[in-house]
Formats: structure tokens, C-alpha cells, sequence
């Protein structure tokens, strides 16, 4: 019999409908229950495509015994942290006050009935193992002592409450300069791994944001070691494991240092900030190489993740309860498919070494598929190989695909689209039919909505961070067809942002049932404060300079932090390299101007705009002024050059 989730949006929730958890989704029922029953709330947060999520659920969850003593002492709440990421915010920062380290997925909260916390952990074992009780032994403690002690957990959870608002909040403001360029160069050099590219050990995340930085560093100073760094690390990620050489786009992150075994999981917003990063690379670098990255990672997300011209969130990392069995060959059915596909049985041998398939394998006995110079790849029967696996593959059961749509990551999807397309003009038509859908789904009666499921009416309003990206997506469409609408919708949100969300400097992630303070951190993907102001800075460049006021008010506050360690907050530094070196602006009439859209990635300065205009010829101007005219572009290029 299916619990109080069976009528939610969210593909997450719903996997849990038929639980024997009497689940309720986030929301006055359950706290109705909570306070009328005596019960303590026992909050789960999670998503689709989380791992432990799915062992928590299997282990726990479906269980029909320990469904049982939840049912009976608490009120289970399910959220998708997702659908809700202020509930998951929030509920991070109270687990990272309490354990005094970063939260994780799932997230298991326990709560008065008033909804305040007493007690937090992540995945909690069925069975007593890594040193705690089994999740239904805690269960049994934890209702016990609500209702023996339930006023000094009460008590406790006041307390953190108190912690997690301070009434003050000290500023410590600093000098922006210059300086900053520097110590980026020298924190990434420090954290650099020289031999497999990327920062840290193990686990690996593709940081784009630190790699994007790292090119455009390059671009201001001619540093070649920031270049390479970043172009050393793409190449490396590129060589199978992170990328899915068989499908295409990228893994969630690596669990070894040299990018080989993922976590499987394929998320939206990675494959859409890669796909751009790898853009700038081209354009940096020239070598068509990663450009051929760039264009199929967007070409798996329009194939695979998409329906209607909008993006899905997520792809799954198990099938049947396994991590990873779809996208792993055996040494044996890898040759088998070589055999299907007509490649000569003497190339076989080779031709599994090239692509690291051995009897031993590279994954738990099993093979993930793997080329050790993928710049210069000349494989004999590669393309071949790679279709037979792929057909092989169209046999098993795909991964599960959350047919959620966000706002934020169809954005900054969208935005890779229209960047593709000043490269190849076949990606226009897609990123501009894909821009109308996204407006048309979730900005209704100029009220902008966060997320719903593919073809349902969305109920959950945006936050923050769809502000940002959707505003940053419309001017990237602004600067790829001059359409003046696109600016006009950007600023109408922009100024709606500033309205729900910007208090004296300091931006608010949520507002209302929780008020969340947004991040400077660049964690998952760039921190929703840096993607707002780089949106104020283009608009006060190509609208109005008033709107500077917000970016430098938002900079002297967090100047301390982002000057002090710079390679912590990459988008926030690149605004504050971008707002010491200012903007460029080329304006000139449309027809003219859109002869040299496909430029703009090009252009000596890496902080250049298009702007519509009547005057003849071509202006160059920054956000205050205007400091020079040309009759034809090569002259504005020349002026670049020297600047």
C-alpha cells in the first residue's frame, strides 16, 4: 500500500512511495501528526541518484520491521534535496554545527515536534558496524528518550538553533587588488597533481569553475603553468572512467586519483559546466581536441538527458542494486562484441590492451573502458570497438533517470548551448528552442519556479540560484544573437532578485519558511552569489551602471575571505579580478555586430561584451565611459592587444 508520497512531483519521493515507511512529504500534515501524536519527526534527505541513499532504503527503509518502529514512535518525513534545496541547506548547516564536520547524503535528522533538531547523522547501518548501532537500535533510544527526556532535547535543540543565528555578524572587509591573480596561480600550483592534473587526492571532483579560472588567469598574464594546468587536467579527465568513453559525458566524480573508477552517477550541471570549460579550452588552446569533448558531452546531454527541449537532472550510478554494472565489461563479452562487430580476431588482443580491458579488469574483476592519450588517439578499430560496447550495452537495464527539470541547471546547460553555438551554428536553434521551453515551463505570470517534473505545473518557487543562472543563461543569449529581449527578461529578474534576496551586501539563498544565507563557496557547481553578481556586472556593462553598486557592496563584504584564499571561491575571485580589470564593450549596429558574434570567445580581453547600437563603425567602451572608435574590427582587436 503506497504512503503519502504516491501524489508528489519529485521521481525521489516517489521511489519511496511503496516503502513500508509511512513516509509524508515535507509539509503541515506531518507536523500536524507530530504535534498531535507526541512524536519525534525522523527526517530523511537524499536524491535520485545518490548511493547511500539507495543502500539506506534497501537495508532500512523497505524493511518491514524496522518500518515498524518508525511508524509507531515517529512521524517519517522524505525530502528531495533537490526539489527542496533550502530544506537541505538548512538541515546541513545544523549537521555541521553538531558533528563539527560537513554533512553528506543521506542526510537522517531527528526533531521535535515543533520541527527543531536534537540529533543528526548521514547514512546509519541496519546492522552495528563503523562504530555506531544499527539505525533500528537507534530508533528504540531515541523514543525512549523522547519521551522520558523530551524538554532537555528540547533544550539542546534551542541551543543549536541559537548557534546556527548569531544576532551579529562580524564583517572583516579587505583591499581588493590585483594581488589575487597571483595567489590563485600559486594556491593552484601548490594543490596541483602534476602527474594526473586536478587538485587534491582522491576523491576527485572536476572543479571547473578552478579550471575555467585557471584559463582565463592565463589569458590576463600569459602565465603558461596556470594554462597548463588546467589543460593538463581536462586531457586527463578526458581519458575514460570520469568521461564515459562509450556514451559520452561525464561521472559525478572520481574515487582514485588518476580519474579512472567514477562514482556513476551523471549529473546535469557537471556535464554542463565541463562541456563549457572544455569550450574555453579550445579557445585557448586551438586544439580541436577539446572542442571534440565539449560537442559530445553536449551532444549525450541533448540525445540521453533531455525531452522537450529540457534537461532531466540526473542519471543514475546502480542498476539492479549494483554500482556501476551497467557502464563495465568483462574481458570475455568485450571481445565477444569485437567478434560481433567484424573486427579482425588478430586485432582483438590489441586492441582490449588500448582500451585497458584485461582478464584481471580495472574495476571489482570488471572492466571500465579507458585510452591513455585520448588528444591523439589512434587506435586501430576504435570507432568500431566503441559502437559494439555500446551495443552491448543497449541490452542491459539503463540506470534510472530523474526526469526532474531545475531552473539552475537547465540554465547553465542552456548556456553551454549557446557558447557551442558561436563554435558551430547547428547548436543555436537547439539552445534558443530549449531557452523559450525552460521560460515558458517555469517563469509564469513573472513568478519563477525552481522545479517540477517533466510536463507537470511546478509549486516550488525558485531560489537564489535560479535567479542567477537563468539571468546569466538569457544574457549568454543576448551576446549570442543580439535579441534584446533576452536583456530585457534578464534585468526583470535581476531586479526581482535584488528585491527578494539582497540585504546591505549579503545575498539570501531562501527567504520565508527557511532563510538560508547563500554561499560564496563554489561546492557541487559555482556559488549562487558569484553567478548573481558576474549577471549585475553584464547588466550595469549593457544596461544601466547603477547596478555596479550591488557588485562592489557584495565584494567589500567578502573581500577578506575571497583575498585571503582565492582558490577556495573561483567564481567569486574571477568577479574580482573582473571588476579591478573592468569589462570591454563593443557597440555597434546589430547587423554589423553579428557578423562577429563567433569572435567574442576570441577576443584578447577575457571580460568582453556585444552591444546593440546606432553609432557608425565600432565603440569600445568599459561600464563608465567609452575610450575609443574604429571603423572595422580588426582595429578594435588591435586596441585589445595593447591594453
Amino acid at each position: 500500500m503506497a504512503n503519502h508520497l504516491k501524489n508528489e512531483h519529485s521521481p525521489y519521493l516517489q521511489k519511496h512511495c511503496e516503502n513500508p515507511v509511512d513516509w509524508y512529504p515535507w509539509g503541515e500534515e506531518a507536523f500536524e501528526k507530530a504535534r498531535k501524536e507526541n512524536k519525534a519527526i525522523f527526517l530523511s534527505i537524499g536524491y535520485s541518484s545518490c548511493h547511500w541513499c539507495h543502500v539506506m532504503e534497501d537495508e532500512s527503509f523497505k524493511d518491514d520491521a524496522t518500518a515498524k518502529i518508525l511508524n509507531e514512535h515517529f512521524v517519517a518525513v522524505k525530502v528531495d534535496r533537490e526539489e527542496r534545496p533550502d530544506i537541505d541547506k538548512h538541515f546541513q548547516e545544523v549537521y555541521q554545527l553538531m558533528n563539527q564536520r560537513p554533512g553528506g547524503w543521506p542526510t537522517s535528522i531527528f526533531l521535535t515536534q515543533e520541527q527543531k533538531p536534537f540529533y543528526s547523522a548521514t547514512y546509519i547501518p541496519d546492522e552495528p558496524r563503523y562504530g555506531m548501532m544499527s539505525f533500528s537500535s537507534l530508533l528504540e533510544v531515541i523514543a525512549d528518550k523522547y519521551t522520558k527526556e523530551k524538554d532537555l532535547l528540547t533544550e539542546k535543540a534551542d541551543e543549536i538553533l541559537r548557534f546556527l543565528n548569531p544576532k551579529e555578524d562580524k564583517i572583516q572587509a579587505t583591499k581588493l587588488d590585483l594581488s589575487i591573480i597571483n595567489r590563485v596561480a600559486d594556491q593552484a600550483k601548490q594543490l596541483f597533481d602534476n602527474k594526473n592534473g586536478g587538485f587534491n587526492k582522491a576523491p576527485k571532483f572536476p572543479q571547473a569553475s578552478m579550471l575555467d579560472l585557471l584559463l582565463d588567469v592565463y589569458r590576463i598574464t600569459g602565465d603558461k603553468e596556470t594554462r597548463n594546468m588546467s589543460l593538463h587536467s581536462l586531457t586527463s579527465m578526458a581519458k575514460g572512467g570520469l568521461r564515459d568513453l562509450v556514451e559520452g559525458g561525464f561521472c559525478r566524480y572520481s574515487t582514485d586519483n588518476e580519474w579512472l573508477v567514477p562514482h556513476f552517477e551523471k549529473m546535469t550541471y557537471d556535464n554542463a559546466l565541463l562541456s563549457e570549460v572544455y569550450l574555453k579550452a579550445y579557445h585557448v588552446s586551438g586544439d580541436d581536441f577539446y572542442k571534440s569533448v565539449a560537442f559530445e558531452t553536449i551532444d549525450f546531454m541533448m540525445e540521453n538527458m533531455s525531452e522537450n527541449a529540457l534537461f532531466y537532472s540526473a542519471s543514475d550510478a546502480d542498476t539492479e542494486g549494483e554500482e556501476g554494472k551497467y557502464f563495465v565489461y568483462t574481458y570475455e563479452k568485450a571481445l565477444k562484441s569485437f567478434e560481433k562487430a567484424g573486427i579482425p580476431t588478430k586485432e582483438h588482443t590489441a586492441l582490449a590492451e588500448a582500451l585497458h580491458i584485461t582478464a584481471e579488469g580495472n574495476f571489482e574483476g570488471k572492466n571500465i573502458v579507458r585510452i591513455d592519450d585520448p588528444a591523439h588517439n589512434d587506435i586501430p578499430y576504435y570507432e568500431e570497438a566503441i559502437e559494439a560496447l555500446k551495443k552491448r550495452r543497449e541490452k542491459r537495464i539503463h540506470p534510472f533517470i530523474d526526469k526532474k527539470v531545475l531552473v539552475s541547471w537547465n540554465a547553465m546547460m542552456i548556456k553551454s548551448l549557446f557558447k557551442a553555438s558561436r563554435v558551430d551554428n547547428t547548436y543555436l536553434q537547439p539552445a534558443i528552442k530549449s531557452l523559450d521551453a525552460l521560460l515558458e515551463s517555469m517563469y509564469i505570470n513573472s513568478e519563477l519556479f525552481h522545479s517540477t517534473l517533466m510536463g507537470k505545473k511546478p509549486k516550488i518557487k525558485a531560489f537564489l540560484e535560479d535567479y542567477a543562472y537563468l539571468a546569466e543563461v538569457l544574457i549568454e543569449a543576448y551576446q549570442s544573437t543580439l535579441n534584446e529581449t533576452y536583456l530585457i527578461t534578464a534585468t526583470k529578474l535581476t531586479n526581482s532578485a535584488i528585491e527578494k534576496y539582497f540585504i546591505q551586501g549579503k545575498w539570501k539563498f531562501s527567504r520565508g519558511e527557511f532563510e538560508t544565507n547563500a554561499d560564496i563557496y563554489d561546492s557541487s557547481y559555482p556559488s549562487s552569489v558569484a553567478t548573481m553578481l558576474s549577471v549585475l556586472y553584464s547588466i550595469s556593462s549593457l544596461v544601466d551602471v547603477v547596478y555596479k553598486k550591488f557588485v562592489f557592496k557584495t565584494l567589500e563584504i567578502y573581500s577578506y575571505d575571497v583575498m585571503r584564499q582565492p582558490i577556495s571561491t573561483p567564481r567569486m575571485s574571477r568577479m574580482v579580478i573582473r571588476y579591478l580589470k573592468d569589462d570591454v564593450i563593443i557597440k555597434a549596429k546589430e547587423d554589423t555586430l553579428k557578423t562577429y558574434i563567433k569572435d567574442l570567445d576570441t577576443l584578447p580581453h577575457p571580460f568582453s561584451l556585444l552591444k546593440n547600437d546606432t553609432n557608425d563603425g565600432f565603440m569600445l567602451c568599459n561600464s563608465s565611459s567609452c575610450f575609443g572608435h574604429e571603423k572595422d574590427f580588426k582595429g578594435i582587436i588591435e586596441i585589445l592587444e595593447k591594453r
